[in-house]
């Protein structure tokens, strides 16, 4: 029996059996857990091909898992990933890709500045305590930051 007749998806397959990867074949491409391509699949992100038991993961649903990851990137919740991916659904598609409007863009680009001046403050405060740490005679933040320098190096 071959690959092609023993899936058990109700979608037939488009894609030559050579282009499907397994869940650990797609977890080491991306750079991502087992658990995390569960999860998306959970969440209805993504729907891998069914042979059995063994997800298939075909050329579309790798582009959406780009997009996927992409939108985490842009600092986009699943959520909105999921609504913007729908969104796209509805029209033809011949790529996957999200769906931005121009306020989304905005709003993102405002809520990333406002994070990232937050980490910097927060970084800042955490170095200030490090050096006040730090010269204090006898610090354990002293042999540390030195460790930690010569092992970088």
């Amino acid at each position: 029996m071959d690959v092609l007749s023993a899936i058990d998806d109700k979608t037939a397959l488009e894609a030559p059996v050579s282009d499907l990867l397994t869940i650990g074949e797609m977890a080491r491409s991306y750079g991502i857990s087992l658990r995390a391509l569960r999860f998306y699949e959970d969440r209805g992100l993504i729907k891998p091909l069914r042979q059995g038991l063994t997800r298939l993961y075909d050329s579309r649903t790798r582009s959406r898992l780009s997009v996927i990851l992409k939108g985490k990137q842009l600092g986009f919740t699943l959520t909105e990933i999921n609504r913007m991916l729908a969104e796209k659904k509805d029209t033809e598609e011949s790529e996957v890709e999200l769906t931005l409007a121009p306020e989304q863009v905005l709003d993102q680009i405002e809520m990333l500045e406002r994070q990232r001046a937050e980490i910097e403050m927060a970084l800042s405060e955490l170095k200030a305590t490090q050096a006040r740490l730090a010269a204090m005679p006898g610090s354990i933040i002293q042999n540390v930051s030195h460790t930690a320098m010569a092992h970088a190096g």
